[in-house]
This record gives C-alpha cells, structure tokens and sequence, in this order.
C-alpha cells in the first residue's frame, strides 16, 4: 500500500501524524471521500478533518480497540462514532459497497448484478456489553449474537442481518431474502445454503421473493473438513472479516452496531481491491 500523504496535519497544531496501518491510502481516499461527503468541507459542524474521522473507524474495526481507547492523534472517539453513525444511517458505506462490488465483478467480466447468492450464519460470542442481548446457540455451544449474512459468488457482501444467536438459521431468510432483492433490484433467482435451512419454511420464504434455495450438502458423511461446492465462499468472507479484530465477539450495546461494523469492514475489503484495481489500469 502506498502511505504517501496518509499522515495529516493535528488541527491547531503543526504536528504530522505518523501512518497507522490500518490507514486509507490516496488511491482509496480518492474513490471513498465522494460517499462519504455530506456536508461542505467547510461546513461550521466539520471540526476533524473527514479523512482523519474515516481512519479511526477503520483503526477501531481492524484492531480491535475500544472506542474511548481511539489514538489521541486521532479524532476523538465521540466524534468518530458520531460520525460513524451518521454514515451508517445514511446508508453511504452500504452504498460504498454495493458499489464498489458491481465494479469488481464487471472486473473480472461477470453482469454488475449477481444472479445467485450463498447464505450463512456465524455466531458471535457474547461479552459484558453485549449480553443483555445474548441468545443461547444450542449447536456451537456459545451465547452470543447471530450475523446472517448473503453473499455474491465470488464474497462479497449483498446483505447482513443481526440476531440473537438462538434465532434459527430459517427464521432469518425472509429479512436476508428481501435485503438481497432490494440490494441487487432483483436479480438474484437462486441462493445456496447449507442444511440448517432445510425445511418448506425457509424455501417458501425465499420463494416468495423469487429466490430458489438450494440446500448443498456432502453424498455420504466423512470425517474431519471438507469444501462444499458453492458454500465455500461464504465461509471464505468469514475467514475475511475475522482479520478485523473488533469483529472477533459481539463487544456493542446495541445489535445494529456490530452490523454497521461489519458493513464497515466489507467496504474496507472492497475498497483496497478496487483502488488496486485502479492502480493497474493506469499503469496500463
């Protein structure tokens, strides 16, 4: 990644920040700052600069921290869940991704709009914070919150919705069906799952936003492993999002939070992969 110009300037001071890791690069900040812009830069209410503001989220996402623990060469943290929030109510980082990801795919030559997706679930196991909310998962053993998530093809994110986590897998696929449809306006006619949402249920409810559920499964039982066909790219967009270690357990107070965190964090993933992308088509 290139870190040129990442650091900026502490308002008031004449100190440059050292880059974190974790920090938006140019290529990104040029493709991310057009949705993340709702007010004028020199609006009266802007006190941070909204670059700074973007790199705390995405330091507390990708390294776990606390929110009063945010960097004091960062924004403070009331104003970047502030203005977090105010992103998420917006819908500019679900955009941001819904966006990005039809670039991607128009990338690798597939239509802008999928037309089958693979549904999931991941349990989050509770904290202190959240266990008021907290459900009992009987098959993982763990109380906790449910993320169900709907995937693309090839990862990305369509849709998410947040449970307690002894909410079924089937109770879960009209929110997730018709958060697809809106999503894609429709074109998904086909989902696979696993066979946790067996059953006429499920399928009815899928149907009845015209999306068939096919249910993968092994032919005969084996031990250990083993790769599904199809279901593997949802476990892979898992095994993406545990890199950011906020996403490691359910640490928030209220369940549209954790969802926001993991929107966040798909648009972080999808961010990187189209400012590469960028990258080399202008080399070209």
């Amino acid at each position: 990644m290139d870190w040129a110009g990442v650091g900026s300037q502490i308002p008031g001071t004449m100190t440059i920040r050292k880059p974190c890791p974790s920090d938006v690069s140019d290529e990104e900040w040029t493709l991310v700052v057009p949705c993340l812009t709702l007010l004028r830069g020199d609006a009266g209410q802007r006190e941070h600069p909204l670059r700074e503001v973007f790199n705390g989220l995405r330091y507390v996402v990708k390294n776990g921290i606390p929110w009063r623990a945010m960097p004091h060469d960062l924004p403070p943290w009331a104003a970047v869940y502030q203005q977090a929030q105010r992103w998420l109510q917006a819908g500019c980082l679900e955009m941001l991704a819904h966006d990005l990801r039809a670039v991607l795919r128009l990338a690798t030559g597939r239509a802008e709009e999928p037309s089958a997706a693979v549904l999931d679930s991941r349990t989050l196991r509770s904290t202190p914070e959240s266990g008021h909310r907290a459900g009992w998962d009987g098959h993982k053993r763990t109380r906790g919150s449910k993320l169900h998530v709907a995937v693309d093809t090839l990862g990305h994110l369509l849709a998410l919705h947040v449970t307690p986590a002894s909410a079924n897998d089937r109770a879960a696929v009209t929110a997730l069906a018709a958060a697809v449809q809106d999503a894609t306006g429709a074109s998904v006619e086909l989902a696979f799952v696993d066979q946790g949402y067996t059953g006429e249920r499920p399928a009815d409810a899928a149907q009845a936003h015209g999306i068939a559920l096919e249910v993968v499964s092994l032919p005969e039982a084996k031990p250990g492993f083993v790769l599904l066909p199809r279901r593997w790219v949802v476990e892979r967009s898992f095994a993406w999002m545990a890199r950011c270690r906020r996403l490691a357990r359910d640490y928030e107070r209220l369940p549209e939070v954790p969802a926001g965190l993991h929107l966040v964090a798909f648009a972080i993933l999808v961010l990187r992969r189209a400012a590469d992308l960028a990258l080399v088509h202008n080399r070209l």
